[in-house]
């Protein structure tokens, strides 16, 4: 699988950073669900599909913007 198919933990966090009260759980952030554990939400992402989301398609895009201003702030960088 791609990089951009592939929605790591760590990409959840990042996404969820704003997040205002993880002790009831993590919110994803598409769909605004809440679940219980990270685990949770990444089987949530992965086959939202299934589940008539679109939650992945968000999460996947995010990922690629990301990816893409890391790359933007590496190449304006000194050095």
């Amino acid at each position: 699988a791609s990089s951009r198919s592939s929605i790591t933990i760590q990409d959840i966090l990042n996404a969820s950073q704003q997040q205002l009260l993880p002790r009831q759980g993590y919110k994803c952030m598409s769909c605004c669900r809440v679940f219980p554990m990270l685990s949770s939400v990444k089987a949530h992402i992965q086959n939202s599909s299934q589940e008539g989301y679109s939650c992945k398609v968000y999460y996947c895009r995010m990922k690629a913007l990301w990816e893409k201003e890391q790359r933007a702030q590496e190449a304006a960088a000194p050095g």
